[in-house]
């Protein structure tokens, strides 16, 4: 299936299309759901008793689709086999991975099945992790990566060496130092000049243009631990809402000659990853499902990809003639369309019916292992 929507992507959106990585929570009462755990919810911004999927989805002109959803396994679930097992979750599968080691496995796993991006985009959640953008870099993979208002950076190649032994006593050094004093990227900004800034808008939205001031500058980015043999060089892009009190910060590591402009789109785009959610939620059932098992999950997950796909597809077949065409358009086209199983009072009444029997048969077999449970404790 997986395959299948990269294909999908690649004939409906082109190139050059955008990969969107984050992360989505879903809230749950109880701990015997595969992966539920009090962990943060960013959609409630708290920890809160929930599961949590990592997901990409590609984007271009508004438009985007959720193509790839991985589970993430919480490590006290992953400690825990016996637990694993009785929700189905797969050997190989119960090994921790943090959620950024997901987002690159995602990342490297499209780019193998052949999904055409031309780069990839995420929130500070990930762009703090230093590992990761140097991995990407590594692959040769174009990045935007927000980054928290304390990243580091230098202005000068900080040049890291190993500094030379000064006694013949215990180990000789082995780890990089420099002398180079780092900033804040906030820091840095708050000394820019009024002028150094540029005002742009990057598109049309439905409350006016979107429009923002703008400074870039190439720095210096070497990783914290110290390890990495050299900085990076990147682009740090910082925009300013119109009004100053909102400043957001990110890292690129295009080519050297990328303009301003470009930029400030590609910063733009990752938007449109909350938007993938929104649409998925909303249109998709994506968070409306009352499953325990982890091959549920993922099953769930499938269907709704396979319909935003659809959904992203039909908008961008009629971007011309129906420009402001939306998901929730095209649903309620479906329902006016489509044949429906309610037609008559009789109709109705045995869809409530038939729905009431199969809650009932459901608890039913709640109470029967309830009791087999408490008869093999006692």
């Amino acid at each position: 299936m997986r395959r299948q929507l990269v294909v999908d992507a690649n004939t409906h959106f082109g190139y050059p299309s955008a990969l969107l990585l984050d992360e989505s929570a879903f809230g749950k009462k109880g701990n015997l759901s595969a992966g539920a755990a009090r962990q943060w919810n960013g959609r409630l911004g708290k920890v809160d008793n929930c599961q949590v999927g990592v997901f990409s989805a590609v984007t271009r002109d508004g438009v985007a689709s959720v193509v790839d959803a991985d589970w993430y396994l919480p490590e006290t679930w992953a400690k825990e086999a016996t637990r694993c097992e009785a929700v189905g979750v797969p050997e190989e599968a119960q090994t921790f991975r943090t959620q950024g080691e997901i987002a690159l496995d995602m990342v490297m796993r499209l780019r193998r099945e052949g999904l055409h991006f031309s780069f990839v985009a995420f929130d500070g959640g990930y762009g703090h992790l230093p590992w990761l953008l140097g991995e990407l870099d590594g692959e040769r993979v174009i990045f935007f990566a927000e980054v928290h208002s304390d990243q580091a950076i230098y202005l000068q190649d900080p040049a890291p060496t190993v500094v030379a032994r000064r006694s013949s006593k215990g180990r000789a050094p082995r780890r990089l130092q420099t002398t180079a004093m780092p900033m804040t990227v906030a820091a840095w900004a708050a000394t820019q000049s009024a002028s150094a800034w540029g005002r742009l808008s990057i598109c049309d939205g439905e409350k006016g243009e979107v429009m923002a001031d703008y400074l870039t500058q190439r720095v210096w980015v070497w990783v914290w631990d110290g390890e990495a043999p050299s900085a990076s060089r990147w682009h740090l892009l910082v925009r300013r809402e119109l009004d100053g009190t909102k400043r957001k910060f990110g890292l690129f590591n295009a080519k050297p000659g990328a303009s301003l402009r470009r930029l400030a789109e590609i910063q733009g785009a990752r938007h449109f990853v909350e938007q993938s959610f929104r649409e998925a939620k909303s249109a998709c059932g994506m968070a409306e499902y009352q499953v325990r098992r982890w091959q549920a999950w993922h099953h769930h997950m499938a269907l709704v990809m396979i319909a935003t796909m659809f959904l992203a597809k039909e908008r961008l077949a009629h971007r011309e003639t129906a420009e402001l065409l939306s998901c929730r358009d095209l649903v309620e086209i479906m329902r006016h369309r489509l044949p429906t199983k309610i037609v008559t009072d009789q109709d109705l009444a045995e869809s409530i019916i038939d729905r009431h029997q199969r809650r009932r048969q459901a608890m039913e077999s709640s109470y029967r292992k309830q009791v087999a449970m408490l008869s093999a404790s006692d």
